[in-house]
């Protein structure tokens, strides 16, 4: 008899993990990636013309965190292959998340606040190492991104050089649908203070790197930790040999002396992946318009976001309104799209729609030229002058 009741209870055990480790990264990212409900967004069939003429790229999301095939469309989040394919998008960066503040917000964060990502890696299963190593979870990340592109060569191609670039390029031309994957780490702490780091990142694909997320590393400040500190003598060798290696650098989440210490640095030509223009959004987490405009002055491009704190205005027409305004300040040669997609914010659209901003770009009497190079043609141009060769 005990010996039944044992297996019963074994049984409830099994059952009970086995609801926890399918539901709750479901709970959690229906929580945290929402898409506001509304009726199709209208395109007119000149808008769909062009849209389909355009190569389209976006600089930055957090897709890879939450666990999801990408190679199913799902109803979840915002970015998947199938809906990155329904909105013409040709090139997509996928950042790995690796670390997270309990309490996390725009004002300031600890490091040593409680880590929400140990709890989403042990919820969703992944390898026991992701549980304790920031290293592990940008690898694991990695690495399912690259599963999936060997799976599926026709759908997804990681973009490692220029030539792997190219070849993307003269596929789509060609009729091809594949997408373009560029990893991404989204905060240098993933490094865990180890310059040789850098080296298993790269040859792990990585060739974009956010220097801060949320809170302070051994980098340097965050836009949103506690002492808005510059660059600490580990971050300038990480940054220096990201020049070496022909690495992006990503400036979206670093304090402003922190960008001011970068730009001075010989050989930077930093970008910003995902913000919005202070002086249309006035917030906290967009930098002042003058030390954005420093940053396009070293050759950087700055994405506008698809989210309220960054746009003030996520809809379509909201987000145009940005992307005009940054032409204006910074010129037609360095903006383009960084959505922040499936990063912990509620959008007005997914990536299936995105021929809703070219409708409102069309809207504001912007040039098909000007569209095109915002939708995409600025980060074509500025990567195949950055990656390596």
């Amino acid at each position: 008899m005990a010996r039944k009741w044992l297996w019963r209870l074994a049984g409830v055990l099994v059952l009970g993990a086995g609801t926890f480790f399918t539901l709750a990264p479901r709970i959690a990212e229906n929580g945290q990636n929402a898409v506001t409900p509304h009726a199709p967004w209208p395109v007119s069939p000149e808008a769909a013309a062009l849209h389909a003429r355009l190569f389209v790229g976006d600089w930055h999301s957090d897709a890879l965190l939450w666990g999801r095939s990408l190679l199913m469309r799902s109803t979840r989040g915002h970015v998947d292959l199938p809906r990155l394919r329904a909105g013409h998008v040709a090139l997509q960066v996928f950042t790995t998340v690796t670390k997270s503040p309990a309490g996390q917000n725009y004002e300031q964060n600890s490091a040593s606040a409680r880590d929400n990502i140990t709890a989403l890696m042990i919820a969703e299963a992944r390898p026991p190492q992701t549980w304790f190593s920031l290293m592990a979870r940008g690898l694991d990340q990695a690495a399912r991104l690259n599963a999936t592109a060997a799976k599926a060569p026709e759908q997804l191609t990681v973009i490692r050089t220029r030539a792997d670039l190219d070849a993307l390029v003269a596929a789509r031309a060609a009729g091809a649908e594949t997408v373009g994957g560029l990893l991404g780490a989204e905060g240098g702490h993933v490094l865990e203070g180890r310059i040789e780091n850098l080296g298993r990142l790269y040859d792990a694909g990585f060739r974009l790197m956010g220097l801060t997320h949320f809170f302070d590393n051994e980098l340097g400040g965050s836009l949103h930790g506690e002492d808005n500190a510059g660059l600490t003598p580990f971050g300038r060798e990480v940054v220096a040999e990201m020049v070496a290696r022909h690495m992006v650098i990503d400036l979206a989440h670093a304090s402003p002396q922190m960008a001011r210490d970068v730009l001075a640095m010989p050989g930077t030509r930093p970008i910003v992946s995902h913000t919005g223009i202070h002086g249309t959004c006035p917030t906290k987490r967009n930098f002042p318009d003058e030390l954005m405009q420093a940053i396009v002055a070293k050759g950087g491009v700055v994405g506008i976001g698809f989210w309220d704190e960054a746009v003030c205005d996520a809809t379509p027409a909201g987000i145009a309104k940005s992307i005009t305004a940054a032409v204006a300040l910074l010129g037609e040669d360095h903006v383009s799209l960084g959505s922040d997609f499936d990063g912990a914010v509620t959008t007005d659209l997914d990536s299936s729609e995105l021929a809703a901003i070219t409708q409102a770009l069309m809207d504001t009497g912007m040039s098909e030229a000007v569209i095109a190079k915002v939708m995409g043609r600025n980060m074509l141009r500025y990567l195949r002058e950055t990656l390596p060769g």
